[in-house]
């Protein structure tokens, strides 16, 4: 597979084949990809918890906010929720702030997962001090992302803007989800000279 078509398969997932698990292993070779990514100040400030644990996958899911542009839609329903979790970390005690770290490291797992046939989800709105509790984390580490994890069980349908340039995903009847993905030129800015 090129990068390219990693790049193609890397959408945001949001229901799973529960009947196909991930496990806490595989969880922990796609975090083993962020030791080689490049970090500000070479810090490497990010820790991780990973769990494929049915117990605490059933705990974490409703911590989560799923989709926002999807009002009436809470999440999964069982039998499509993740079966694996990776939950990023800052560890203060190494820095204040991530810089872009995170974004990276996300991006480098997204991609990892899909090349062992996963998918996922990077979630942001996240219930944190629960989530603290239930993996009793000390004081010195900051959640900031969630990955959801699992083997993806919905066609993901990425097209261009329409003509109201709405940036909204939807779910079409057929039960594909659309995304709608600025073209190359509106990307380009300035001239851009083309054969």
């Amino acid at each position: 597979m090129t990068f390219r078509e990693l790049m193609e398969r890397n959408r945001s997932r949001r229901k799973f084949d529960e009947s196909r698990p991930v496990s806490a292993e595989e969880l922990a070779d796609l975090v083993d990809l962020v030791r080689f990514m490049p970090s500000g100040r070479n810090l490497q400030p990010l820790k991780y918890v990973v769990t494929a644990d049915p117990a605490q996958c059933a705990a974490i899911f409703p911590l989560l906010g799923w989709a926002g542009y999807l009002k009436d839609w809470k999440g999964p329903a069982e039998g499509e929720r993740p079966t694996g979790y990776v939950i990023m970390l800052l560890d203060r005690e190494l820095a204040d702030s991530p810089g872009c770290d995170h974004g990276i490291a996300c991006q480098s797992i997204m991609l990892g997962a899909v090349e062992k046939g996963f998918g996922g989800c990077i979630i942001a709105t996240i219930n944190r001090a629960k989530l603290a509790e239930i993996f009793d984390l000390p004081d010195r580490y900051e959640i900031l992302m969630v990955l959801a994890l699992g083997v993806p069980a919905q066609e993901v349908v990425v097209e261009p803007l329409p003509s109201d340039g709405s940036i909204k995903y939807w779910t079409g009847e057929d039960g594909k989800h659309h995304v709608p993905k600025r073209g190359l030129d509106e990307l380009l800015v300035g001239r851009f000279p083309r054969d």
